[in-house]
C-alpha cells in the first residue's frame, strides 16, 4: 500500500491551496485517513481527520479554514486549506488507517511542503 500526496506550495497569507493523498495498492478497507503537519523544530501534530462514514475531527487552530474530504471511490483524501497563515506553513503528511484481511495498521504519505509567505 501506497499514499502520494500532492497539492503543496508557495502561497500568499489569506490564500488557498487544495491538498490531495491517493492510497494505492490491496487492502480490504480503509478507514479513518486524515492529515497531520510538521512545521521546523516542532513535533508532528494532527490537523484534521475523518472517518470512512465523514465525520469529521480538527485541530483548534485550523477549525473554520480548513475542510478534510474524502473520495471512498478513489480511496482518496483531501484538504481544502483557507485563508492560509505564515504559521500553517508546515510539511503536511497525510495518514491512513487500512485494515487488510486479518490485519490492520497505519500508512503514511511521504510529505507535501505547504509554505505561506506574509
Amino acid at each position: 500500500v501506497q499514499l502520494q500526496a500532492s497539492g503543496g506550495g508557495l502561497v500568499q497569507a489569506g490564500g488557498s491551496l487544495r491538498l490531495s493523498c491517493a492510497v494505492s495498492g490491496s487492502f480490504f478497507t480503509i478507514d479513518n485517513m486524515g492529515w497531520y503537519r510538521q512545521a521546523p523544530g516542532k513535533q508532528r501534530e494532527l490537523v484534521a481527520t475523518v472517518t470512512s462514514s465523514g465525520t469529521t475531527n480538527y485541530a483548534d487552530s485550523v477549525k473554520g479554514r480548513f475542510t478534510v474530504s474524502r473520495d471512498n471511490a478513489k480511496s482518496t483524501v483531501y484538504l481544502q486549506m483557507n485563508s492560509l497563515k505564515p504559521e500553517d506553513t508546515a510539511v503536511y503528511y497525510c495518514n491512513a488507517d487500512i485494515a487488510y484481511r486479518y490485519s490492520r495498521s497505519a500508512h503514511w504519505g511521504q510529505g507535501t511542503l505547504v509554505t505561506v509567505s506574509s
